[in-house]
């Protein structure tokens, strides 16, 4: 099987060097009373991204991206809008598995990342015919976490670097997976969700078939709550979920506190702005697209691929 390797050369830095970039010559008046240093460490790291980022892209040309409308019946811009009580029963029916497989272990982050690079890559492989190798380092801090207090997680696509910025619990293989999405030049969020749901069900190991199933679930949760914080409580409550679940479903996106309010009301409207100025459908496409997709793909007659059995929850028709 043919395999490009991706170097991502600037996510194996001690530290992110966009942060470099950005805080170096504040950092430096701050320390030193001057700037000079400051810029001459700023224009060492803008060398070394700007020499990494070309690399990547130089490489990722030889990439074949998946088709999804192709493979999977479904794409950013066509899928089937899935119905309220059709939304229903899919939490009912994921309640019960996740219930059912309830798996209480984790894994330390570095191998948890290694494990999840291995099956989405072999997952996308057995569809491109392609392996395409990426970092599989990942940074518990970046600036971007400032300016996102409503992410979990950031990937800046140009470098490769990735950033988790708290323990997201049951979710973090998904969430992990999603970035790695990014990395392999997936940009679009719908399709990095996709993947990475039909990359972690297809693997066969419990713990990522559990976290994929818990990001559907959560998403669905989302939707149904219609974006109010309480009603999405009272819906994780009343779900049935077994309490360890139901604790972290309620912990993983907190709302922001007086302070970051108001920073990420502007930052997510400026992020929905962007998202559909690259084709694509906002910052529904997280839950009501992804969701949407799945419901579509599982019924769909005309994709070639075949839902993976672990993560169906439609029959097709």
């Amino acid at each position: 099987m043919e395999e490009i390797r991706i170097p991502n050369q600037a996510t194996y830095s001690p530290v992110s060097l966009t942060d470099v970039i950005v805080a170096a010559p504040l950092v430096s008046r701050l320390l030193l009373g001057a700037t000079l240093p400051g810029r001459v460490l700023q224009l060492a790291a803008l060398g070394a991204y700007a020499g990494s980022a070309l690399q990547d892209w130089t490489r990722r040309q030889g990439v074949r991206k998946i088709d999804f409308l192709r493979e999977f019946g479904a794409d950013v811009r066509n899928f089937e809008p899935m119905p309220e009580e059709a939304r229903r029963q899919e939490v009912r029916v994921l309640v019960e598995r996740v219930n059912d497989g309830y798996v209480p272990g984790r894994m330390r982050r570095n191998e948890l990342a290694r494990l999840v690079d291995w099956h989405l890559t072999e997952y996308i492989a057995r569809i491109t015919g392609q392996r395409v190798r990426t970092s599989t380092e990942v940074r518990s801090f970046m600036l971007m976490q400032v300016l996102f207090p409503f992410a979990v997680g950031a990937c800046d696509v140009l470098s490769g670097d990735i950033a988790l910025f708290r323990d997201t619990g049951v979710f973090e293989p998904h969430v992990i997976a999603h970035e790695f999405c990014h990395r392999k030049g997936y940009l679009k969020e719908l399709e990095a969700q996709a993947l990475a749901y039909l990359a972690l069900t297809s693997s066969g190991d419990p713990l990522l078939v559990q976290s994929a199933l818990c990001e559907r679930l959560h998403r669905d949760l989302r939707v149904l709550s219609g974006g109010d914080p309480e009603r999405f409580r009272v819906l994780v409550e009343r779900s049935g979920l077994r309490a360890e679940l139901a604790r972290q479903f309620l912990a993983f996106r907190p709302e922001p506190g007086p302070l970051m309010g108001p920073v990420a009301t502007v930052m997510r409207s400026a992020y929905d702005a962007r998202m559909r100025l690259t084709g694509q459908n906002g910052i529904s496409d997280y839950d009501l697209g992804f969701t949407s997709f799945l419901y579509t793909f599982e019924r769909s007659t005309r994709a070639r691929q075949a839902p993976p059995v672990a993560g169906t929850v439609w029959a097709r028709s």
